[in-house]
């Protein structure tokens, strides 16, 4: 028998139970692929990160990130709860202010803005653009109507995690809307490669959102970095938000769910070197053991 600890925190919340509850285990280097799926699979959280050695140089250590039916390339949640939980470990050093974590996708820089409750940024990934998709299929899919979208054209942009992003014309709307795999198959028609669906509203905050991804065993997530970053490029291209470097804004999200999770975003260019960063709070909440028998043990990568 072997044991592994594991910390639960809620990410872009200051409150115990809101915002988006992810485990992290902090040391993970003997756990296989296959065995840490199937942790994933049996927490099911929206994600379960891993960490491991980093294989780079310029980075201290290395996430592998799974939702219960897969693992991701990056995520956004888990970069910024697997941050914090280095820092709380001193896996990195307490008083870091910046550093570099390695994800499937590549490297993935950090930035600390130190205080009491210190406010943890990851620097999004390149964001790519997709296709765009009719209005009334979208709101057909969403179990809503044509009118209920806002006419800007809903598009596919992906910074590692594919997301359709269609703008909604009230924060009424955005919580009328729901997605399971039935409406899902209607959006991609023949589609074959899973994606997200991430609906907003704009806010004097900045947005209300919600994001479904079925596909991914993750009926709705409460909280979704990695759609954030490029919700703020569609924004800029769509003048719903200024593209002027050093712009902040908050996307409030889970609060249909109950899990009511704020993730900000800063502007430091649409597609930049310096990006776009979207940061938030971390809320420990569990520390556990999980006891494995020695036939799921196997040393792996």
């Amino acid at each position: 028998m072997k044991s592994y600890r594991y910390t639960v925190v809620d990410v872009f919340t200051t409150e115990a139970l809101e915002g988006n509850a992810l485990a992290v285990f902090p040391v993970a280097s003997d756990l296989n692929p296959a065995t840490m799926q199937k942790i994933a699979r049996e927490l099911n959280l929206a994600e379960t990160a891993f960490v491991l050695p980093a294989t780079r140089k310029d980075c201290a250590a290395r996430l592998r990130i799974f939702t219960p039916a897969k693992e991701m390339v990056f995520a956004g949640h888990p970069t910024i709860g697997s941050a914090f939980v280095l820092l709380q470990e001193g896996i990195v050093p307490k008083d870091s202010n910046a550093f570099v974590v390695e994800e499937q996708i590549g490297p993935i820089p950090i930035r600390i803005d130190a205080g009491p409750r210190p406010m943890i940024w990851l620097r999004t990934p390149p964001i790519r653009e997709g296709r765009c998709y009719d209005f009334a299929l979208c709101a057909a899919a969403l179990g809503l109507e044509p009118q209920d979208l806002l006419p800007i054209e809903p598009q596919l942009l992906n910074a590692g995690n594919p997301t359709v992003i269609v703008a909604i014309q009230d924060k009424a709307a955005v919580d009328r809307a729901w997605l399971d795999l039935a409406g899902l198959k209607t959006l991609k028609g023949g589609e074959s490669d899973p994606f997200c669906v991430f609906l907003f509203t704009p806010t004097p905050e900045g947005a209300y959102s919600r994001m479904f991804a079925p596909e991914f065993g993750v009926v709705e997530d409460p909280a979704t970095g990695s759609s954030t970053g490029p919700l703020a490029a569609y924004m800029i291209r769509h003048k719903l938000v200024s593209p002027q470097a050093g712009t902040r804004f908050v996307s409030e999200q889970g609060t249909k769910m109950g899990r009511r999770s704020f993730l900000h975003v800063e502007i430091q260019g649409e597609q930049s070197a310096d990006g776009i960063y979207v940061g938030g709070h971390v809320t420990p909440l569990v520390e556990a053991v999980m006891t494995l028998g020695s036939h799921n043990e196997s040393s792996g990568n």
